[in-house]
C-alpha cells in the first residue's frame, strides 16, 4: 500500500526581502532537501484561499487536506473546541480567546509574549470563574490560544459578527477594532471587562517585574458554529494521522476522523521539536496510509516580522522534518511526499496573504519536472497550478502527473 506524506511548514512562503538580495525567505534559506524534491519530482502551484475568503490558516489547511472551504468552512474556534473534546451543539458559538497585550487602546501583542500555558491556564480558568457562567464558558488551550463557549449563540447571530484577528491588528487601535454587528455589545463586554481582572492578576504582576509582556486583557475573534464534514478515510480511502502544536490543526484531524498525535516537546513556537515531530510521524506510517506534518514555527517567525528566525524555522523545517521522510522515501519507493506551506505570512506583513502558494511532489510515479530548487518563482515558472487548491490532494493521492 502507498504511502502518503504531507509536510506543511506555516506560513513559509512570502516576499521578496531586501535585506536577503530581494530574495525571499524560502530562496535564501538553506534547504537542500526541499530542493532535491523539487528537482526530482514535480513543483507547482496551489491557491488554498478562495476569493474573497480570509486568509487564515483554518481555510488553507482544510483546503490542503481537500476540503473545499466554501463548502465546509464554518469558523475557526469551532475546529480548536474539538481538539479540546468540547462538544458543540447546532446552536453554540465557539470563539477564539487570545491571551494579549494592551496598552491603553493600543494592542501590543497578540501573543502577550507567548505566555506559556501554565500560566495562560491559570489567567482563563480565572476569567471563567469572574465572567463565566451557565451560558458561556471559558476553556483554556496552549499557550495564548483558549476558547470561549457561547450555549445558543446562533439565536443571537453571534455566529456573524465582525472579529478582527489579534495578529492582524497588532500596533492598531482596540476601539477601532472591537466586534461588530448584532449583539456585538455582548462580546465586547467580556473583552473589556477581562482587562481590569486580568491586569490586577499575580501572574502579570510578576510578568511585569520579569519585564515581560503581561497577558492583561481576552480576545475574542474566529467564532463559528460546529462543523459537519465527511471523514477522510470515506472520502479518499485511506487511515491517516495528523501531527501539530495546533488545536486548529489537531481539532480539524479529529473532525475528519484522523489520528492525532501528541508529541511531546511539541510547542507551536520557535523551540517546538522538529525532530520529534518527523519520528512520531514515520512511526505512525507502520498503521497508518497517511500522515499530515504541520510545523507552526515559520509562521510565528512571519507574524513577529522576525527574518532571522523564519529562515531559522525554514532551515530546521527541511533538516528534520523534510530530511527524514527523504530519507525513508529512499528506503521505502513506495511513497509519495508533497510539501508546502498553507499560505504566505510575508514579513513585511506580518500577516497571511492569499496569493498561490508553492507546493512539491515527489516519489511514486512522479517524474523529475526539471525544476531547480524549491521557491516561489520556481513554483511560478512550473506548469502545474490548481486554481481550487482544495483539487490538489486528489491529485496527490490518485493522479500521476504528466499521465
Amino acid at each position: 500500500m502507498t504511502k502518503y506524506i504531507v509536510l506543511v511548514g506555516d506560513g513559509m512562503a512570502d516576499y521578496p526581502v531586501e535585506a536577503l538580495g530581494m530574495r525571499t525567505p524560502l530562496e535564501a534559506a538553506r534547504t537542500p532537501n526541499m530542493d532535491f524534491i523539487a528537482k526530482n519530482g514535480c513543483l507547482g502551484r496551489a491557491r488554498t484561499i478562495p476569493g474573497k475568503m480570509t486568509p487564515a490558516s483554518d481555510v488553507a489547511n482544510l483546503s490542503i487536506l481537500g476540503y473545499d472551504p466554501k463548502k465546509y468552512y464554518s469558523g475557526r474556534a469551532p475546529l480548536e473546541a474539538a481538539n479540546l473534546g468540547i462538544e458543540l451543539e447546532d446552536e453554540d458559538v465557539a470563539f477564539r480567546c487570545n491571551l494579549i497585550t494592551v496598552s491603553g487602546d493600543n494592542l501590543l501583542d497578540y501573543s502577550a509574549g507567548h505566555i506559556k500555558t501554565l500560566e495562560a491556564e491559570k489567567l482563563i480558568k480565572f476569567i471563567d470563574q469572574k465572567l463565566g457562567n451557565n451560558k458561556m464558558r471559558f476553556f483554556p488551550g496552549i499557550s495564548y490560544r483558549h476558547l470561549l463557549l457561547v450555549k445558543r449563540g446562533a439565536e443571537l447571530n453571534l455566529q456573524n459578527l465582525k472579529c478582527a484577528a489579534p495578529h492582524d491588528v497588532s500596533g492598531q487601535s482596540i476601539k477601532k477594532n472591537l466586534p461588530k454587528g448584532d449583539n456585538a455589545e455582548i462580546i465586547v463586554k467580556l473583552m473589556l471587562d477581562s482587562k481590569e481582572l486580568l491586569s490586577n492578576h499575580e501572574i502579570n504582576q510578576v510578568r511585569l517585574d520579569l519585564k515581560e509582556n503581561p497577558a492583561n486583557m481576552i480576545w475574542l475573534w474566529g467564532q463559528g458554529l460546529k462543523p459537519v464534514m465527511p471523514k477522510f478515510k470515506d472520502k479518499f480511502g485511506l487511515s491517516g494521522s495528523v501531527i501539530s502544536a495546533v488545536d486548529l490543526i489537531k481539532g480539524l484531524g479529529r473532525i475528519l476522523g484522523l489520528e492525532v498525535i501528541n508529541v511531546p516537546g511539541a510547542t507551536g513556537y520557535y523551540d517546538t521539536d522538529y525532530e520529534a515531530k518527523a519520528k512520531a510521524a514515520i512511526k505512525s506510517l507502520k498503521k497508518n496510509d497517511f500522515v499530515f506534518v504541520h510545523v507552526e514555527a515559520p509562521d510565528e517567525a512571519g507574524h513577529n516580522g522576525d527574518l532571522r528566525e523564519k529562515l531559522t524555522a525554514i532551515e530546521r523545517f527541511d533538516q528534520l522534518v523534510v530530511g527524514p521522510f527523504l530519507e525513508y522515501a529512499k528506503a521505502k519507493p513506495d511513497c509519495r511526499i508533497m510539501i508546502m506551506p498553507d499560505h504566505a505570512t510575508p514579513l513585511a506583513l506580518k500577516t497571511h496573504t492569499a496569493e498561490e502558494i508553492p507546493f512539491a511532489l515527489y516519489g511514486k510515479d512522479i517524474p523529475p519536472g526539471g525544476s531547480s530548487g524549491y521557491s516561489e518563482k520556481e513554483a511560478q515558472q512550473a506548469p502545474l497550478n490548481f486554481e481550487e487548491g482544495y483539487q490538489l490532494m486528489e491529485y496527490f493521492i490518485h493522479k500521476t502527473p504528466g499521465v
